[in-house]
Protein backbone atom coordinates (compact mmCIF):
# COMPACT_ATOMS: atom_id res chain seq x y z
CA UNK A 1 0.00 0.00 0.00
CA UNK A 2 1.36 3.34 -1.11
CA UNK A 3 2.30 5.85 2.15
CA UNK A 4 0.54 8.78 1.46
CA UNK A 5 2.23 12.32 2.55
CA UNK A 6 0.30 13.84 5.44
CA UNK A 7 -0.19 17.56 4.17
CA UNK A 8 -0.26 20.36 6.67
CA UNK A 9 -3.06 22.10 7.13
CA UNK A 10 -3.03 25.30 4.88
CA UNK A 11 -3.99 27.70 8.12
CA UNK A 12 -0.94 26.37 10.23
CA UNK A 13 1.32 28.41 11.53
CA UNK A 14 4.93 28.20 11.50
CA UNK A 15 6.66 27.46 14.39
CA UNK A 16 7.67 30.43 16.83
CA UNK A 17 11.33 31.58 16.96
CA UNK A 18 12.16 31.91 20.90
CA UNK A 19 15.14 34.56 21.08
CA UNK A 20 17.40 33.50 24.48
CA UNK A 21 18.61 36.44 26.48
CA UNK A 22 22.23 36.55 26.35
CA UNK A 23 22.76 38.22 29.93
CA UNK A 24 20.55 35.93 32.24
CA UNK A 25 19.58 33.19 29.30
CA UNK A 26 16.28 33.73 29.76
CA UNK A 27 13.74 34.83 26.97
CA UNK A 28 12.41 38.24 26.97
CA UNK A 29 9.14 37.57 26.21
CA UNK A 30 5.89 37.28 27.95
CA UNK A 31 5.33 33.97 28.30
CA UNK A 32 8.20 31.94 26.63
CA UNK A 33 9.12 29.71 29.02
CA UNK A 34 11.31 27.13 27.69
CA UNK A 35 14.56 25.90 28.21
CA UNK A 36 17.45 27.76 27.07
CA UNK A 37 19.73 25.61 24.76
CA UNK A 38 22.70 24.14 25.98
CA UNK A 39 25.16 26.28 24.80
CA UNK A 40 23.69 29.48 27.41
CA UNK A 41 24.32 28.87 30.83
CA UNK A 42 20.83 27.93 32.59
CA UNK A 43 19.64 30.58 35.36
CA UNK A 44 19.54 29.24 38.80
CA UNK A 45 16.87 27.56 40.47
CA UNK A 46 17.12 28.95 43.73
CA UNK A 47 13.35 30.31 44.03
CA UNK A 48 14.76 32.66 46.68
CA UNK A 49 16.91 34.01 43.88
CA UNK A 50 15.01 33.52 40.65
CA UNK A 51 11.88 34.32 39.40
CA UNK A 52 8.97 32.16 39.97
CA UNK A 53 7.70 29.80 36.68
CA UNK A 54 5.47 32.00 35.45
CA UNK A 55 7.86 35.15 35.49
CA UNK A 56 10.64 32.94 33.66
CA UNK A 57 11.26 36.05 31.16
CA UNK A 58 14.25 38.17 31.54
CA UNK A 59 12.09 41.32 32.43
CA UNK A 60 11.31 40.44 35.72
CA UNK A 61 15.30 38.81 36.20
CA UNK A 62 17.52 40.76 38.85
CA UNK A 63 19.41 41.77 35.65
CA UNK A 64 16.87 44.14 33.33
CA UNK A 65 18.96 47.11 32.89
CA UNK A 66 22.02 44.46 31.30
CA UNK A 67 19.17 42.39 29.42
CA UNK A 68 17.67 45.72 28.00
CA UNK A 69 20.97 47.01 26.72
CA UNK A 70 22.42 43.01 25.52
CA UNK A 71 18.32 42.73 23.63
CA UNK A 72 19.06 46.09 22.12
CA UNK A 73 22.20 45.40 20.72
CA UNK A 74 21.36 42.10 19.02
CA UNK A 75 17.16 42.35 18.62
CA UNK A 76 16.78 45.79 18.38
CA UNK A 77 13.26 45.50 16.56
CA UNK A 78 11.99 43.02 19.75
CA UNK A 79 13.79 45.65 22.40
CA UNK A 80 11.94 48.24 20.94
CA UNK A 81 8.41 46.11 21.50
CA UNK A 82 9.47 45.14 25.36
CA UNK A 83 11.56 48.54 26.18
CA UNK A 84 10.71 51.27 24.04
CA UNK A 85 8.10 53.73 25.92
CA UNK A 86 6.51 55.53 22.60
CA UNK A 87 5.18 51.52 21.48
CA UNK A 88 3.77 51.54 24.54
CA UNK A 89 2.21 54.48 24.44
CA UNK A 90 0.85 53.20 21.48
CA UNK A 91 -0.02 50.25 22.06
CA UNK A 92 -1.94 52.51 25.50
CA UNK A 93 -4.10 54.95 22.75
CA UNK A 94 -5.94 51.96 21.46
CA UNK A 95 -7.25 50.72 24.70
CA UNK A 96 -10.46 52.37 26.97
CA UNK A 97 -9.46 54.48 29.53
CA UNK A 98 -10.27 51.68 32.38
CA UNK A 99 -7.90 49.53 30.35
CA UNK A 100 -5.13 51.92 30.52
CA UNK A 101 -5.28 52.88 33.75
CA UNK A 102 -4.96 48.76 34.68
CA UNK A 103 -2.54 48.80 32.46
CA UNK A 104 -0.46 51.78 33.56
CA UNK A 105 -0.81 49.96 37.58
CA UNK A 106 0.41 46.70 35.96
CA UNK A 107 2.95 48.83 34.44
CA UNK A 108 4.10 50.45 37.41
CA UNK A 109 4.45 47.09 39.45
CA UNK A 110 6.23 45.40 37.27
CA UNK A 111 9.21 48.80 37.19
CA UNK A 112 8.81 47.89 41.01
CA UNK A 113 9.31 44.63 40.56
CA UNK A 114 12.30 44.98 38.46
CA UNK A 115 13.78 47.57 40.21
CA UNK A 116 13.85 45.34 43.39
CA UNK A 117 14.98 42.21 41.72
CA UNK A 118 17.90 44.29 40.78
CA UNK A 119 18.67 45.64 44.14
CA UNK A 120 18.69 42.22 45.53
CA UNK A 121 20.55 40.92 42.47
CA UNK A 122 23.21 43.29 43.19
CA UNK A 123 23.07 42.79 47.25
CA UNK A 124 23.76 38.81 46.06
CA UNK A 125 26.72 39.27 43.73
CA UNK A 126 28.12 41.61 46.88
CA UNK A 127 28.56 39.17 49.30
CA UNK A 128 29.28 36.00 46.65
CA UNK A 129 32.81 35.16 46.92
CA UNK A 130 35.02 33.48 44.55
CA UNK A 131 37.76 31.33 46.61
CA UNK A 132 40.90 30.62 44.97
CA UNK A 133 42.65 27.54 46.75
CA UNK A 134 45.89 26.96 47.15
CA UNK A 135 46.57 23.54 48.34
CA UNK A 136 49.56 21.26 48.63
CA UNK A 137 49.30 17.93 48.12
CA UNK A 138 52.80 16.35 48.87
CA UNK A 139 56.62 16.92 47.96
CA UNK A 140 55.80 20.29 47.38
CA UNK A 141 52.98 18.88 44.59
CA UNK A 142 50.16 21.85 44.75
CA UNK A 143 46.46 22.20 43.01
CA UNK A 144 44.33 24.71 42.85
CA UNK A 145 40.77 24.86 43.98
CA UNK A 146 38.78 27.62 42.50
CA UNK A 147 34.96 27.64 43.91
CA UNK A 148 31.98 30.73 43.84
CA UNK A 149 31.89 31.16 40.27
CA UNK A 150 28.86 29.80 39.41
CA UNK A 151 27.27 32.91 41.44
CA UNK A 152 28.42 35.05 38.28
CA UNK A 153 26.68 32.88 35.96
CA UNK A 154 30.42 31.42 35.11
CA UNK A 155 30.11 27.76 33.64
CA UNK A 156 32.10 25.46 35.63
CA UNK A 157 32.71 22.61 33.10
CA UNK A 158 33.44 25.22 30.02
CA UNK A 159 35.80 27.24 32.90
CA UNK A 160 37.61 24.18 33.65
CA UNK A 161 38.39 23.25 29.95
CA UNK A 162 39.63 26.85 29.26
CA UNK A 163 42.16 26.21 31.97
CA UNK A 164 43.12 22.82 31.06
CA UNK A 165 43.90 24.98 28.14
CA UNK A 166 45.59 27.55 29.01
CA UNK A 167 48.10 25.80 31.85
CA UNK A 168 48.59 23.17 29.72
CA UNK A 169 47.48 20.79 32.69
CA UNK A 170 44.83 18.37 34.29
CA UNK A 171 42.24 20.96 35.17
CA UNK A 172 38.36 19.55 35.89
CA UNK A 173 35.23 19.63 38.12
CA UNK A 174 34.94 18.04 41.36
CA UNK A 175 32.93 17.83 44.30
CA UNK A 176 33.77 20.81 46.87
CA UNK A 177 34.76 19.93 50.43
CA UNK A 178 31.92 18.62 52.40
CA UNK A 179 30.24 17.00 49.61
CA UNK A 180 28.01 20.41 49.19
CA UNK A 181 28.75 21.86 45.22
CA UNK A 182 31.16 22.23 42.90
CA UNK A 183 34.39 23.76 42.35
CA UNK A 184 36.93 23.21 39.66
CA UNK A 185 40.28 21.80 40.76
CA UNK A 186 43.34 22.38 38.31
CA UNK A 187 46.60 21.00 39.01
CA UNK A 188 49.64 22.80 40.28
CA UNK A 189 49.72 26.07 41.12
CA UNK A 190 48.50 28.09 39.04
CA UNK A 191 46.23 31.35 41.46
CA UNK A 192 47.63 34.35 40.89
CA UNK A 193 47.37 33.40 37.02
CA UNK A 194 44.01 32.61 37.36
CA UNK A 195 43.19 36.08 39.30
CA UNK A 196 44.87 37.34 36.46
CA UNK A 197 42.75 35.72 33.75
CA UNK A 198 39.30 36.64 36.04
CA UNK A 199 40.38 40.25 35.21
CA UNK A 200 40.89 40.09 31.63
CA UNK A 201 37.85 38.17 30.72
CA UNK A 202 35.56 39.21 33.95
CA UNK A 203 35.60 43.04 34.39
CA UNK A 204 32.04 42.61 36.27
CA UNK A 205 33.42 40.90 38.79
CA UNK A 206 34.48 43.39 41.46
CA UNK A 207 38.21 42.42 42.98
CA UNK A 208 36.74 42.99 46.09
CA UNK A 209 34.63 39.60 45.36
CA UNK A 210 37.84 37.74 44.86
CA UNK A 211 40.03 35.86 47.13
CA UNK A 212 43.02 33.59 47.62
CA UNK A 213 43.78 31.68 50.17
CA UNK A 214 46.04 28.82 50.73
CA UNK A 215 45.31 25.40 52.68
CA UNK A 216 47.80 23.91 55.28
CA UNK A 217 48.98 21.04 54.67
CA UNK A 218 48.25 18.42 57.98
CA UNK A 219 51.17 17.57 59.82
CA UNK A 220 51.33 13.55 59.53
CA UNK A 221 50.44 12.02 62.93
CA UNK A 222 48.83 15.20 63.84
CA UNK A 223 45.77 14.33 66.36
CA UNK A 224 42.17 14.83 64.34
Amino acid sequence: MTDVATQPPSDARPPKQVVYCGVCSLPPEVGTTRSPPDHLPHPPTNPQTNPSPTNQYCENGGTTAKCSDWLSTHHPRLHAQIYDPNAAAASLSTLSVDAQKRAEKDAHKKALKATAAEAKEAERLASSKIIIKRVERNKRKYVTEISGLEAFGLDLKTVAKTFGKKFATGSSVTKAAGGVGEEITVQGDVSEEVVEWLGENHEEIPERNVEVVEAKKKKEGAAV
